[in-house]
């Protein structure tokens, strides 16, 4: 009797060292110290990270150790262009790290400045109170993710400081990051279509000390500024296949993005899991601490750059009385310009550190940006203002947090319309029940059709509108921020055949449902223009479509992987049939042996096409000769127009060949040379060949962007272009997806995941996505580490 009371004792004895161990806090000493994060971190094949944590901010932390075990130079270098420091560490006239040989690189592909107007335009054009503000106002789970990743990656940093890849080894500007630099780099992600492309722009409005009207004068006398890049646009491919088309009845996707490989907008292959709350697999972008691109159980989605167009600018009136040019009228009454200084430090020669200042000016509409040769001057009379609809957009995290809890493709409509935070994308997706939908519910001006027709519009090239009359400014929809259209009136398509987009605007989304918005006017003229030419890539994604259905076979998950590799270039299609008869008539040898290539070529760009290099570099002449096609375009049949050699251009092409065929015989490439032998990357002294065209200008879904010209050992290091491929159906259990990462998880040349997918790609092998607990842990390459702090 005496031992069993006895043993109840040692019992509640044992219970309550317990129970006090276990208090949070409650205990002051240093073996008792509370848990603040705490993450499970698996790896599978390919360096996948699937991180598991009870809460999100146990689940940001693990990504952001997990990150900066593969990216931490790329993650250092960028912190500093979002901080703006890169005058700081590399002085003013640098510009942002470049990659060599595949190692990171820290450029912004949407913003080409050197390190001081880079600064300067973070500094002065981002607002950090208004971030703060806006997250503060928004789900506590978005913060605690943003500061557990910050956390994650501290920890990382001060475990292996002295290990660091050679990039970054001893650097000083590898330093921790807080939550102010979360929201620092979200927000760049957000400018990414609008103010980054009026960087240049923003920067030459901001004055270095007081002016007054001379110096307003000075001011818009500069010299002509450069327009923004629109000549290499970045670009995906999306797919979902409903079940009118699927073997199984369910949806199946297809996602493609077309993105740069070694800047800091490169992908990151993740799987998120907080049990009850959110799992979703897929890829995150550029450091962002969340799914932009995947799946769940019953859905799948992706994105591609939309066509719509997420500013506009304003034209101010000015008050003279103020000879700052700083007072601007509002439906007749004067308002004063609030300001912003930027402060940058500045390495110089000697290493001594100066610094500089530059004043901001803002109106209610945005920042007062400088280009004369486009209209847009800062005289006495008047000033043009940046109105951008992503400046201060805190929503993006929330809104893909939000996609990835949907189990639907209406739920996911749902989830958009209730947040309205994408910034400058569209999105495609599919659901176990069969339903596939396009969107652009990206972050839109709610400017109407009829505002485009009235007097407010007044320099078209610009989008600039009348700011000085209230009737003039962005309107309103209910459940979203001022200013914007809400996605339940944006552009839409929900359909059980199939949709699809290659970056043109929402019109073609099926062929046989245009989208024609709503009557009498139809959507905003700012989501972009219908009843146009449809890019070659487009097309060959309705074409390769509309074939397989005419077939009459049912799809399943091989056949996207099939149309994305299937490499065809369209424009060898549409015009080589024409083409070919006149050119092996030409007569002269040399013209002839040209043409017998191309006959001979199976018009694709496979490792082992012989011809596409000769196609390529006379298709990059022959692409703007006028009047070549002999059948017009439609807007009737928009996926087979134009097509088909106009008789009279015969000639001109006949040029085009004879000079490419002796420019690679100048450069000593062989007409017909393969693919492989002239297309391929270098990794640690590794040649990869790669497949793949260009794009939009010869009709490749599959595109590569090689970062060369072509030289007599080929193009070499691929500067953008196909990148994250997910192809995802479900089953009974959940989703079954393949993909693949390109360039690889990391940036570091010495990790095992820094080039063994490439690889893959080149060898056109998908590999198995493991979802399930159980398919994680069957992985032969699983491992796994619990982070605690």
């Amino acid at each position: 009797m005496a031992s069993a009371i006895f043993q109840r004792i040692l019992r509640a004895i044992a219970i309550l060292f317990f129970l006090f161990a276990s208090l949070d806090g409650c205990g002051d000493g240093p073996s008792n110290p509370p848990v603040r994060y705490s993450a499970e971190l698996a790896r599978t094949s390919n360096g996948i990270v699937h991180i598991r944590a009870d809460n999100f901010r146990g689940l940001g932390y693990g990504l952001g150790y997990a990150y900066a075990q593969d990216n931490i130079c790329m993650m250092a270098d960028s912190m500093l262009t979002v901080r703006g420091e890169r005058s700081r560490y590399f002085g003013p006239n640098a510009f942002a790290t470049r990659s060599q040989h595949g190692e990171y690189g820290a450029a912004i592909d949407y913003l080409s400045l050197n390190n001081l107007d880079s600064d300067f335009f973070f500094k002065g054009y981002v607002d950090l109170e208004q971030l703060r503000a806006g997250y503060a106002a928004g789900k506590v789970e978005i913060r605690e993710l943003l500061a557990g990743y910050a956390a994650g990656y501290n920890r990382f940093l001060a475990e292996n400081r002295e290990q660091l890849p050679a990039a970054c080894h001893g650097a000083p500007w590898v330093r921790p990051i807080s939550l102010d630099d979360m929201y620092l780099l979200v927000a760049e992600k957000a400018l990414h279509g609008s103010g980054e492309v009026f960087g240049a722009e923003l920067v030459a409005a901001a004055r270095e000390e007081p002016t007054g009207v001379g110096g307003l004068l000075r001011q818009a006398a500069l010299p002509p500024l450069l327009l923004p890049k629109e000549d290499e646009p970045f670009g995906s491919n999306a797919l979902a296949v409903g079940r009118d088309l699927t073997a199984d009845g369910r949806g199946m996707l297809l996602g493609n993005p077309h993105y740069p490989w070694t800047s800091t907008d490169r992908f990151y292959q993740v799987h998120l899991t907080v049990p009850g709350s959110y799992d979703v697999m897929g890829v995150s972008l550029g450091g962002l601490p969340i799914v932009v691109i995947g799946f769940n159980r019953d859905i799948a989605w992706t994105h591609t750059v939309t066509k719509a167009i997420h500013f506009t600018t304003f034209k101010l009136v000015l008050d003279r009385r103020d000879t700052s040019g700083t007072t601007y009228f509002y439906d007749g009454v004067p308002l004063k310009m609030t300001s912003r200084v930027a402060t940058v430090d500045i390495l110089q020669p000697d290493g001594s550190v100066a610094s500089r200042s530059k004043t901001f000016y803002f109106s209610r509409h945005g920042a007062v940006l400088l280009k004369p040769e486009a209209g847009a001057s800062w005289t006495v009379d008047s000033a043009v203002v940046l109105a951008d609809a992503n400046r201060n957009n805190t929503r993006l995290l929330e809104q893909w947090l939000a996609i990835g809890r949907a189990g639907s493709v209406q739920a996911l409509r749902g989830a958009l319309v209730t947040v309205a935070g994408l910034p400058w994308i569209n999105t495609v997706a599919a659901d176990r029940g069969g339903e596939v939908m396009f969107i652009d519910a990206s972050v839109v001006p709610h400017v109407g059709a009829d505002q485009f027709a009235s007097d407010c519009l007044l320099l078209p090239s610009l989008l600039t509108f009348d700011g000085s009359r209230s009737a003039c400014a962005w309107g309103r929809d209910g459940g979203v921020p001022d200013g914007i259209f809400s996605p339940a009136n944006a552009p839409t398509l929900i359909r059980t055949d199939y949709v699809g987009n290659s970056n043109d605007a929402y019109w073609l989304s099926n062929p046989r449902e245009l989208l024609q918005g709503p009557a009498p006017l139809g959507y905003s003229p700012l989501y972009g223009a219908t009843g146009v030419e449809q890019s070659l890539r487009t097309r060959i994604g309705f074409v390769q479509m509309d074939e397989a259905v005419a077939r009459g076979r049912r799809f399943e998950l091989n056949d996207l992987n099939d149309l994305l590799f299937s490499n065809r270039i369209y424009a060898a299609e549409l015009l080589l049939p024409d083409f070919l008869p006149t050119c092996l008539a030409a007569g002269d040898a040399a013209t002839t042996s040209a043409c017998k290539v191309l006959a001979a070529w199976d018009r694709r760009a496979n490792l082992d096409s012989r011809g596409a290099v000769l196609f390529r570099d006379f298709w990059n002449g022959a692409v703007s000769i006028p009047g070549k096609w002999r059948v017009p375009f439609s807007a009737a049949d928009p996926v087979n127009t134009p097509r088909g050699m106009a008789p009279e251009v015969a000639g001109a092409m006949l040029d085009a060949l004879r000079s490419a065929a002796q420019r690679l015989r100048s450069t000593g490439v062989p007409l017909d040379g393969s693919l492989g032998e002239y297309q391929s990357d270098t990794r640690n002294g590794v040649r990869i060949p790669i497949h793949g065209g260009i794009g939009d200008v010869d009709g490749a879904y599959n595109s590569i962007h090689m970062d060369t010209p072509l030289e007599f050992d080929g193009y070499h290091t691929v500067a953008w272009g196909t990148s994250y491929i997910q192809v995802v159906g479900f089953d009974d259990a959940g989703p079954v997806a393949r993909g693949l990462l390109t360039y690889g998880q990391s940036t570091d040349p010495r990790s095992p995941y820094y080039v063994d997918q490439l690889p893959l790609y080149s060898e056109k092998r998908l590999q198995s996505l493991p979802f399930s607990v159980t398919q994680i842990r069957a992985d032969g390459n699983y491992r796994v580490s619990r982070l605690i702090e």
